[in-house]
């Protein structure tokens, strides 16, 4: 009887590895789908919607916003729109888009109204973090109920376009204010030339693969256009035109159905010399059709343009640059966690809240330098007496221990403490963890942001 447990702990061992190493899904505090990665001065804005806990439908209220400039470390800024803040939505905040133009930032959202009606509203900002604007009091497009899942590009002549559209893709010209267009609304014909044949059942409605969640990329003045495939489960493929208004032909699968959510839906970036495919699936605990997670994937091409077939892996193992320890870093920036949950309050913005005894975050590629640094700050607070602690190891969760801050009671998470902590010498590029500790099964501790001096 000994070999089944012998195998059993081999698989735990390689469930370990694997969670050690993993960097996907990119976000392990929230369930987030739907990703719209815009580039802008050196980083990357990734905005999500944001499935809500415990969900059994596309319950969605806002969308969330999360940055980094190394593609492996990144900065959760919390909720920056919600449906609420446009006077005639209902509910739903589903996929979304965020462009930059002229200094202003512009988000395309697709809401129901108070009439129950799919449409596609803008939201305005002068800065990417928020606050956005409703500057209509209306949806800029109203056309049908197939109005959800706007991407949005402008072209190397200036000139904007709106793509959006399930069961059919529908696009339009805006104008140069971005909140509104000129012109007809247009289709791409729905074609298997276009989309590519459905395989199974099909329908009059779904002749193609074409299924929803389009997004507009360019590369060597060849136009892509990536979108959610069917049947369902969805895949992810792509089509290419060398004119935006077409004719588009299609050109097979980027991503095929894996990752346990139903649904999926692309992003496409160019970032330091290297392109990026987000998308999102259901591999967190609890993950699933509604409760989704996103994930990214170098992308990579053919000497023709074509892309080359990817398929969901753990993601982006090396950072593009090392994180400097010796500035304020808020604690929400996170390369992978385990039982911990982002939250914001008016005290101190977004912070993170370890929900367990061994919850742990991972910041990856910090560099001490030669220097080094022997001093630790950070901003913490719980609300329990005593044996709460946060250690702070090297490379592993398991690994060197530096220091042990023990945290002292505050009251609750908008009251909070600085404590500075003598610790052992560290130098050289190393992976951090932050392990927390405390006998309470709910909510063992709060963490707002962390330094290491000399």
């Amino acid at each position: 009887m000994k070999q089944p447990y012998k195998i059993v702990a081999i698989l735990i061992i390689l469930l370990n590895c694997t969670i050690g190493e993993a960097q996907n899904p990119i976000v392990q505090t929230n369930y987030t789908a739907d990703p719209a990665p815009m580039v802008y001065n050196g980083k990357v804005y990734l905005y999500t919607s944001h499935d809500e806990d415990d969900s059994s439908w596309f319950t969605m209220n806002d969308w969330r916003l999360y940055t980094t400039d190394d593609m492996v470390n990144w900065t959760d800024h919390g909720a920056v729109l919600s449906y609420k803040e446009f006077d005639w939505a209902k509910m739903n905040a589903w996929a979304p888009q965020c462009i930059e133009r002229k200094g202003k930032f512009y988000m395309y959202v697709p809401i129901t109204d108070r009439q129950g009606k799919n449409g596609i509203g803008v939201a305005v900002a002068n800065s990417p973090y928020g606050p956005f604007i409703d500057p209509l009091g209306k949806p800029l497009v109203s056309n049908s109920n197939a109005d959800i899942d706007p991407t949005v590009f402008i072209d190397d002549d200036g000139q904007a376009y709106l793509f959006w559209g399930n069961p059919v893709c529908y696009y339009v010209k805006l104008n140069e204010d971005m909140i509104s267009y000129k012109g007809e609304i247009q289709q791409i014909p729905n074609t298997i030339e276009a989309f590519g044949k459905r395989e199974g059942k099909v329908n009059e409605q779904r002749p193609t693969t074409y299924e929803e969640g389009p997004w507009l990329y360019k590369r060597n003045s060849l136009y892509y256009l990536f979108f959610a495939a069917g049947p369902i489960s969805e895949h992810i493929g792509y089509s290419t035109s060398k004119n935006i208004e077409g004719p588009w032909k299609y050109q097979g699968v980027v991503m095929p159905t894996q990752g346990g959510s139903f649904t999926n839906h692309p992003g496409v970036i160019d970032f330091k010399g290297k392109s990026y495919f987000f998308y999102h699936n259901g591999a967190l605990p609890g993950g699933g059709g509604f409760t989704r997670s996103v994930s990214v994937e170098e992308l990579k091409f053919n000497k023709d343009g074509s892309i080359v077939q990817m398929n969901m892996t753990e993601g982006i193992k090396q950072s593009l640059s090392p994180l400097n320890p010796f500035t304020k870093t808020e604690a929400e920036t996170i390369a992978w966690s385990e039982g911990v949950k982002s939250m914001k309050n008016n005290v101190v913005g977004n912070f993170i809240t370890a929900k367990q005894n061994n919850a742990y975050t991972k910041v990856k590629e910090v560099d001490f330098r030669q220097e080094g640094a022997t001093k630790f700050t950070a901003r913490i607070g719980t609300t329990h007496n005593s044996n709460v602690s946060m250690e702070i190891r090297l490379d592993s969760k398991e690994g060197a221990l530096l220091g042990t801050i023990n945290v002292p009671m505050t009251g609750g998470n908008d009251r909070w403490v600085v404590k500075t902590l003598d610790i052992k010498k560290v130098s050289g590029v190393h992976d951090i963890y932050f392990v927390f500790k405390g006998k309470s099964q709910k909510d063992i501790m709060y963490f707002d942001y962390w330094m290491f001096s000399k």
